[in-house]
């Protein structure tokens, strides 16, 4: 049973790592297109991680100075 279950595991990865390789009809990847993208959406993040802790920070004074 051991063996079935690495057989129908390794066959999935194969097949997601086949798909996402793969080229469209514009000749890109989804790994290609996700590589290109990663630093506009790690400038987002960092942007959401800031403002984040601003107002984490904010709500820790507000209750530190009614206490």
């Amino acid at each position: 049973m051991s063996i079935l279950k690495y057989m129908i595991v390794g066959a999935a990865v194969g097949l997601g790592i086949n798909y996402i390789t793969k080229k469209n009809a514009d000749g890109r990847s989804i790994i290609e297109d996700l590589t290109d993208n990663a630093p506009e959406w790690l400038d987002k993040v960092k942007q959401l991680a800031d403002s984040t802790l601003e107002k984490v920070g904010k709500t820790a004074e507000d209750f530190k100075t009614n206490f």
